[in-house]
């Protein structure tokens, strides 16, 4: 018999890693969540054999394509998660939605495992040759890698969002420097592929796993842009400002640099346009927790969290810009975003930022307040507010098509 030309195989049976949506049950998908998202409504749409993968409390779920389709729809929100069952206990301290994610997955599973026998569960019950996809940073470890590899005969590929918490351990919460390494060391030992999504992550990961050995290929894949169409009504009241205004958009941590904007409003005084502070609170950044507590009434600056992503394509298509100070990224999906939607952008003089949208921002120097605040400045300004937009007209984002286009072939 002929063996099939390459271009015309049948894609092999994938197995997704949905461990990190899982865990997050109940929290508004975002960065990594919304990617490991993105990977299975696309893997749904296609005929080839799915399968997901999922360590909960009490050991391993997998599911069918017929069980990933109800869980997808409560991961978007199309539909609730069921009620908790007995064994729901032994997810107590991870919060009622994730007892009840972990519940419904019991309910839709093909089978179940305690971790030790995650190798022999897969054998059984997925076709040899099946490849492993891991796009959330969470399941690296030798487990699972072994349980892949030598009981299903099957390939690895990951995704590596970042390297930042070994380029700034001291950005990191305590313990999860070792964490990350631990996991990176798996993927240098395993990985058949490695899928990052920008050129800079990909230098840093080659820099980084060649300690370990030889590194595996790495493919450079840009993230997908996709904008709901922003709906206002989800705001608090007060928001959007009438007044020309600009945002920060992001969790509250150390690297994304809240400090300095906080430094910029401070010390422009009464007379600063408003800020909004969009995001959840992070990790050590106790000072900034507190100087956003003391804010006074009526105060210039504003932290909001919480919001869906139609709220915050409504405050980001209608602010005066996109304000980035970040210390580090891996790819930055909210200028992106801002750019794809005409906002202006001024962020840090980051290689990945230069990388993907070129000559778009204004950049400015991280640490420098003087700055900023001139550059925040001269976009209160018709004619320099005019040309900042002018700059994003025909920027096209990077398209989930075009990101599966290129990595589907590969796994």
């Amino acid at each position: 018999m002929r063996e099939a030309h390459p271009l015309t195989r049948p894609a092999p049976a994938r197995l997704l890693d949905l461990t990190r949506l899982i865990r997050r049950a109940g929290r508004r998908p975002t960065g990594i969540d919304r990617v490991e998202l993105a990977y299975l409504t696309r893997l749904l749409a296609g005929d080839a054999p799915l399968f997901g993968l999922v360590r909960s409390s009490l050991g391993f779920v997998l599911l069918d394509r017929d069980g990933l389709g109800p869980v997808a729809e409560r991961l978007r929100g199309a539909a609730e998660w069921g009620a908790a069952d007995l064994l729901s206990w032994s997810a107590r301290k991870s919060g009622q939605a994730v007892q009840r994610a972990e519940s419904d997955l019991r309910r839709l599973a093909r089978a179940r495992c305690l971790p030790n026998r995650l190798g022999a569960m897969l054998a059984r019950h997925l076709p040899r040759g099946t490849v492993y996809l891991n796009v959330g940073h969470t399941n690296l470890n030798e487990r699972v890698m072994w349980a892949v590899r030598r009981d299903m005969g099957g390939r690895v590929v990951v995704m590596v969002h970042d390297m930042i918490p070994l380029d700034f351990p001291d950005l990191q919460r305590p313990g999860t420097v070792q964490t990350f390494r631990n996991r990176m060391r798996v993927v240098a030992l395993h990985a058949d592929v490695i899928l990052c999504n920008s050129r800079h992550t990909a230098a840093r990961a080659r820099h980084h796993l060649a300690q370990w050995g030889p590194v595996p290929t790495c493919v450079t894949a840009p993230l997908g842009v996709g904008l709901p169409a922003g709906d206002a009504r989800g705001l608090p009241p007060g928001l959007p400002p009438d007044v020309p205004y600009f945002l920060a958009l992001g969790t509250i941590e150390p690297r994304k640099n809240h400090a300095l904007l906080l430094d910029v409003w401070e010390d422009w005084g009464p007379d600063a346009p408003p800020l909004v502070i969009c995001g959840s609170r992070g990790w050590l950044n106790e000072d900034v927790f507190r100087r956003l507590d003391a804010l006074p009434p009526g105060s210039p600056v504003r932290e909001v969290a919480g919001l869906d992503d139609a709220a915050v394509a409504a405050l980001l298509a209608g602010a005066a810009a996109l304000l980035m100070p970040s210390k580090a990224e891996g790819f930055g999906l909210p200028p992106v975003e801002a750019a794809a939607l005409g906002t202006p952008v001024i962020c840090s003089d980051l290689p990945v930022f230069r990388e993907i949208l070129g000559n778009i921002p204004v950049y400015v120097e991280e640490s420098d307040r003087y700055l900023w605040k001139k550059a925040i400045e001269s976009l209160l300004k018709g004619q320099e507010a005019e040309q900042a937009r002018i700059r994003t007209q025909g920027y096209v984002p990077p398209r989930w098509d075009d990101h599966f286009d290129l990595v589907l072939p590969l796994c």
